[in-house]
Order: C-alpha cells, then sequence, then structure tokens
C-alpha cells in the first residue's frame, strides 16, 4: 500500500495518518495563535504539507492547492510577525482597517467567482466530475473555502483581529464539504475548529481593548 493511503480504521471508516496528524498540527496552529507564538507558522507548514498528501490521495485538488498556499502563506506570517515583534515588541493586533476589512470581503466574493471558474473549466476540483446542479455547489465550495482560507491565513500574517471571523465562515462550508469527501477526521477537526476560532477571536479583541484602553486616572479625596 502507498504510504500517503496508510492510516487505520474505525467504527469501519479508513482514516488517514497523513489526514489525523495534520489535522493534529492545524489545531495546534490555532491554539499556538491564540497564544501569538512564532511557532505558529513553523507547525502551520508542517499541517499543510501532510494536509496536502491527505487531499492529494483522495483526489481534493482544490483543498490540496489550498494546503500549498497554506505553506507559503505560513512562510510570510513568521516574516511579518518576527518584524512585527523585534526588539522584544509585543504582536501588534489591531481590527482591519477599512480597505483592509474591504479587501477581504471583495477578495472572497470576487476570488471564490474567478477560482470558481477556474476549477469548473480546468477540473481542477472534485466536484466538476459530479453532474449539475450538485457539481457546480461542490465547486463553489472548493473555491469559496481555498479563497477565504488564503484571505484568513494573509490577515492572520497581518495581526488582524478580523481573521477569525473569516475562520468562521470558512469552517460553515468546511464541516459538511469535509464530511461528504470522506475526509471525516478532516471534518470533526472543523467543528473543532469553529469553537477555537470563536474563543480566538474574542480573546485577541480583550487584549487589544486591553492595550488600547485610556490609563485610568486616579481622583484625588
Amino acid at each position: 500500500m502507498n504510504w500517503a493511503n496508510a492510516g487505520f480504521t474505525i467504527f469501519g471508516t479508513h482514516v488517514l495518518w497523513t489526514d489525523l496528524v495534520g489535522n493534529i498540527a492545524a489545531l495546534s496552529t490555532v491554539l499556538l495563535a491564540m497564544r501569538k507564538s512564532m511557532w505558529t507558522w513553523p507547525v502551520q507548514f508542517a499541517g499543510a504539507v501532510l494536509l496536502f498528501i491527505a487531499s492529494i490521495s483522495v483526489h481534493i485538488t482544490g483543498n490540496a492547492l489550498k494546503q500549498a498556499l497554506f505553506a507559503g502563506l505560513a512562510v510570510y506570517g513568521w516574516w511579518a510577525w518576527r518584524r512585527g515583534t523585534q526588539d522584544g515588541r509585543q504582536l501588534p493586533i489591531r481590527p482591519a482597517v477599512w480597505w483592509e476589512r474591504s479587501l477581504l470581503i471583495g477578495g472572497l466574493l470576487v476570488g471564490t467567482a474567478l477560482v470558481g471558474l477556474l476549477f469548473w473549466f480546468t477540473k481542477l476540483s472534485w466536484g466538476a466530475q459530479v453532474p449539475l446542479p450538485k457539481g457546480a455547489f461542490l465547486v463553489a465550495a472548493d473555491a469559496y473555502i481555498f479563497v477565504g482560507s488564503a484571505m484568513a491565513t494573509w490577515a492572520q500574517g497581518r495581526a488582524l483581529t478580523d481573521f477569525w471571523i473569516v475562520w468562521v465562515a470558512v469552517d460553515l462550508v468546511g464541516v459538511p464539504l469535509a464530511f461528504s469527501s470522506g475526509l471525516v477526521v478532516s471534518g470533526w477537526v472543523y467543528g473543532v475548529f469553529f469553537v477555537l476560532v470563536v474563543i480566538g477571536f474574542v480573546k485577541w479583541l480583550r487584549e487589544y481593548r486591553e492595550r488600547t484602553a485610556p490609563p485610568q486616572v486616579a481622583v484625588a479625596r
């Protein structure tokens, strides 16, 4: 058996080792991001490589391309966070400004449409092999996850609190798609992601507000 397809069976479902270990790394990435640890990016890179292999083995090309993009963005994120924490500074987390938020929303909408067309005509998405109308929905979901994941990781590299919100939007589609694709571990992990992402958003937003809150002035009595 090909090592990329190696795994084990639990409750009648075959689980790939690459899918399992890659998703453990992905979960660790979220926990590390909450703590603003520089280890976020090397762990994300390793997880992306493993999930790339898992996706290729089950012919989910769109997800595989997403993982390849993750690996590249992990390099960018490591560089951006390293620059932002030079001289012992804390990572300057903040909400997106208007142009960054417009880029996130516009990029998600326009990017999904363009990538969806690319996936459909080039047959890069497995959904392109499925008869209409279901095939079109699957391709659109594949493209949406691909673009949304890219936008979220870009925003994470810029230390924007908004990146957590983009991940919530991605997870709402990623959970059912992973289960329907046979990546059971990924499906459950996406569900756990959803909870962790909400917690991470609240934590980052609280830290930003505490850092930018005006100092309390003592009132003399």
